[in-house]
């Protein structure tokens, strides 16, 4: 996904997770481990977001295309952000699915676990 498109899909899924009453916390936190797309708020929950784009599925989609290795950087880079929290609250790791030319979009919560 070019960096213009992949930014498009992140506005996109920030704004809807907005509508749907989540607060933004961070966009695009960095750490030795990767990146975290959107961190939010979920009431008392922290919500660890994976924006995924695809405009075809011919290769599984934008669900296909979040493997084991790409959860496994979400754990730990989600790992490094909450020990720098005095109190790290309940969290949980959504993904958000932008597909098609339409940019229909799907979101998964609870999208996978540690």
């Amino acid at each position: 996904m070019s960096n213009t498109r992949g930014l498009d899909a992140e506005q996109l899924a920030a704004e809807f997770l907005k509508r749907q009453g989540l607060k933004l916390v961070e966009r695009n936190y960095r750490c030795r481990f990767g990146e975290i797309d959107l961190i939010a708020r979920d009431g008392n929950t922290l919500v660890f977001v994976e924006v995924r784009m695809r405009t075809s599925d011919k290769f599984g989609g934008a669900a296909a295309s979040i493997t084991a290795a790409k959860r496994g950087k979400l754990t730990r880079s989600a790992r490094c952000y909450l020990a720098g929290l005095r109190h790290p609250p309940a969290c949980r790791f959504d993904a958000l699915l932008v597909s098609g030319p339409q940019r229909a979009v799907e979101w998964i919560k609870n999208a996978f676990s540690e």
